[in-house]
């Protein structure tokens, strides 16, 4: 099966790079480009691609609001968005994350790694964090946002106790094998917790997963480090 991506960024030699490389791969293909959000919106809806490859800081409309109207249209339910940003802007990966964003990746990011989050946000199994994971995810995802919707903390009672546990330690950035390693499971089966959590809780993927975990209370907050 083919993955299709739509880039969005208004930046023409990074657009012209990401689709050589992408579509220099037999699973991969770039279905078409955005300058800006606004096109972003509008080009999903006629292609309903697998990956949107969005910048955040584009003219008009920016990714941020892209990503929050990708996101909420009921036919691109299947429709993942993959933001590209720097961490030195925390409160842009915040925003994202809280609008629906499936992962993150910086733009130095290299080749290999592109293609391999691509391919991993598609499957719908990794909040992507190549850099800070656990000091990034803890900074923006625990600090409040006046007036945002909050998952309510009963919604965790339809979870396992081992789905819980797992969901936290997810929350926390650990990966699969880490988290089977600490409980002594296969990560097949840490796989299958979390993807039952996922369907009880009407999670679209592990990024949404994990922002329900900090949400619900089920996941403590921890200070960042200074």
């Amino acid at each position: 099966m083919t993955i299709s991506v739509l880039l969005a960024d208004d930046q023409a030699l990074l657009r012209a790079t990401f689709r050589i490389l992408i579509d220099s791969c037999p699973d991969l293909e770039v279905v078409d480009e955005a300058t800006n959000g606004k096109e972003a919106v509008d080009l999903a809806r006629i292609h309903r691609p697998d990956i949107v490859l969005m910048d955040i800081r584009m003219p008009h409309t920016d990714g941020l609001t892209a990503t929050a109207t990708i996101c909420a249209d009921p036919g691109l339910d299947t429709t993942r968005v993959l933001i590209l940003t720097t961490f030195e802007i925390d409160e842009y990966v915040a925003q994202a994350l809280r609008a629906g964003a499936s992962g993150f990746l910086g733009k130095d990011v290299g080749a290999d790694a592109l293609l391999d989050a691509i391919r991993t946000v598609a499957a719908g199994d990794t909040l992507l964090s190549p850099q800070a994971t656990r000091t990034l995810i803890t900074r923006f995802l625990t600090t409040p946002t006046p007036n945002a919707p909050l998952a309510p903390p009963e919604a965790l009672t339809t979870l396992t106790a081992r789905e819980r546990e797992v969901m936290a330690l997810a929350a926390e950035g650990h990966s699969n094998n880490e988290i089977a390693d600490q409980l002594t499971v296969s990560p097949l089966t840490v796989r299958t917790h979390i993807h039952r959590a996922m369907t009880k809780l009407g999670a679209r993927d592990r990024a949404q997963l994990v922002v329900f975990a900090y949400q619900t209370g089920l996941v403590t907050p921890t200070p960042p480090a200074p």
